[in-house]
């Protein structure tokens, strides 16, 4: 599905009304509300369920969720809202997200208290589409805002340090937590790799690492509907609980895992020298050097 003509159209309409300010804000929302369509629509069906289902019901919710989740991810294939390639690299984080699942659940740092006929090991099957919900937002904001990140470190390290994060969730139950050093290490490696993104005329950048602290605080206020709805509940919170703050470390750190993961079909996007957008050159007709 391509909406480009719809949001020229609605931009041509703004500017010719509003400051130029104003504009770039107002499309600026609006495409971060596209970007995360997918996600948008799973807490929906958390809020929606939570308030309608009745335990008497033949169907259990986290198994009707399932299904929403399923058809969603067919719907956004179909409708070519994900490009093959991008579904692929998102079934990946879906699956890796899913494995640390069934490690976490079992070891007690979260569950999800309803029954349901597909759990699987006390975690039910929709909750990997949680995981998939943010790959895909990483996969479409980026071909959304036509995103480009420079400079870009060599693409091993960031596949090191996406590794070492991933295996932190795990290690940490045994050996010591390395999480705040990992944090160190992000901030290291992409302390100086700028988010480039475009609204429709003009480029704007923004450093990486703050790009992925504003995301992990909206996954924090994502995170608080899932628990709000009692979906899952973490050791020792109730529904009414918050969310911990230090959960924004966790997200923040796998934002990183996820948007390494994505960046296996973005490399067009990722340039090894500083760049400026006055210089922008499509990389499917010239690309720049990229890391290796």
């Amino acid at each position: 599905m391509d909406t480009r003509h719809i949001e020229r159209a609605f931009g041509d309409a703004m500017r010719a009304t509003l400051p130029h300010s104003i504009v770039e804000l107002v499309m600026f929302t609006l495409k971060q509300g596209w970007a995360c369509l997918f996600g948008a629509l799973m807490l929906a069906g958390l809020l929606v369920t939570d308030q309608i289902w009745q335990d008497s019901w033949p169907l259990a919710r986290y198994d009707a969720l399932f299904i929403w989740a399923l058809s969603l991810q067919v719907g956004f294939l179909l409708l070519r809202l994900e490009t093959l390639q991008e579904a692929k690299v998102i079934l990946l984080f879906h699956l890796t997200g899913t494995a640390m699942e069934l490690f976490k659940v079992n070891a007690g740092s979260w569950g999800y208290p309803e029954a349901a006929v597909l759990k699987f090991y006390g975690v039910p099957l929709f909750s990997g589409f949680m995981y998939a919900a943010v790959g895909s937002y990483m996969a479409r904001v980026i071909r959304i805002f036509d995103m480009r990140f420079a400079p870009y470190p060599p693409f091993w390290m960031t596949a090191t340090l996406a590794i070492a994060i991933y295996v932190n969730f795990f290690s940490h139950h045994f050996l010591p937590d390395l999480r705040y050093v990992l944090i160190v290490a992000t901030l290291v490696l992409f302390i100086r790799t700028r988010v480039w993104f475009r609204t429709r005329d003009h480029d704007y950048w923004m450093p990486l690492p703050l790009a992925a602290f504003l995301t992990s605080i909206a996954l924090w206020v994502a995170e608080n509907v899932g628990t709000n709805t009692g979906t899952w509940l973490y050791a020792g919170q109730t529904s009414f609980d918050m969310v911990s703050f230090s959960k924004m470390g966790s997200w923040y750190l796998l934002l990183y895992v996820s948007f390494v993961t994505v960046t296996v079909v973005v490399r067009d996007a990722l340039y090894a020298n500083p760049c400026h957008p006055r210089n922008r050159v499509s990389p499917s007709r010239q690309p720049e050097p990229k890391p290796e």
